[in-house]
């Protein structure tokens, strides 16, 4: 259940699309950023902590370093008080599987481990597969993930070569379209949860179908109402802000 938190008030006067950026950074600012691929969440929020001079910065939703796309970024103590409000809007991705191949990590991250012709599947039942994941189920992440376990995130664990039980949790797929389908690589729009993994939504389709899958791309496109296509770049924040300070 959602805490008290999640239900608070989103003032879109804290929301700065570009090109406005406000006049006092400490009163509070949301700035949805176009993360590029490569980069941690966490790096993001680093430069925004650098490019506005304030060091209360976070942001609402991690995503992989090799995923693109929406990550809202909060600036000063009026907007990262929102940040279960954004957490819990929905969110959609855009995403390519790859059916076939199978990867510890159940994206590119890591090596294929197993491979399974996937030829014979037909794109009827790819589709039907697809949309089967839609309503509310439970989901086991992924092990390369930052999920706690006995105080340790999963990925440390995972990269030393264990496997523990994770708990499922629980979360909702809205939506899931088959987009396109290119030979062995399926492209699927999801409209999901907090706290839903696409990497994992990849490996229970693999499995479902009886031939593994993997992520090899993904790009958050929405979060509840905000968009990626009115979000900031790096570098257009950069230089937006560095005009409004007259540098």
């Amino acid at each position: 259940m959602p805490p008290a938190s999640a239900h608070r008030t989103i003032d879109p006067d804290l929301v700065f699309e570009p090109p406005h950026v406000p006049d006092d950074i400490t009163a509070g600012a949301v700035f949805p950023i176009d993360k590029s691929a490569g980069r941690t969440s966490f790096d993001v929020v680093r430069d925004v902590r650098r490019l506005t001079d304030h060091k209360k910065v976070g942001h609402a939703g991690t995503l992989d370093p090799l995923a693109t796309g929406l990550l809202i970024v909060l600036v000063a103590r009026p907007a990262t008080r929102l940040q279960d409000a954004f957490m819990f809007l929905r969110k959609t991705y855009t995403a390519t599987l790859r059916l076939g191949e199978s990867t510890p990590s159940h994206d590119a991250e890591t090596d294929v481990v197993e491979t399974h012709d996937p030829s014979h599947l037909s794109d009827d039942r790819i589709r039907e597969t697809v949309l089967s994941f839609v309503g509310d189920s439970e989901q086991v992440p992924p092990m390369y993930s930052a999920v706690k376990i006995e105080g340790e995130k999963l990925y440390k664990k995972a990269r030393r070569g264990e496997d523990v039980d994770r708990p499922p949790r629980p979360i909702t797929i809205y939506d899931a379209t088959v987009t396109g389908i290119r030979g062995a690589d399926v492209d699927v729009r999801i409209e999901c949860s907090k706290g839903t993994y696409i990497r994992s939504l990849a490996r229970d389709l693999g499995a479902a179908l009886g031939v593994g899958a993997h992520l090899t791309a993904l790009r958050r496109t929405a979060i509840g109402p905000y968009s990626v296509e009115k979000a900031w770049t790096l570098d257009g924040l950069r230089d937006a802000l560095s005009e409004a300070s007259g540098h």
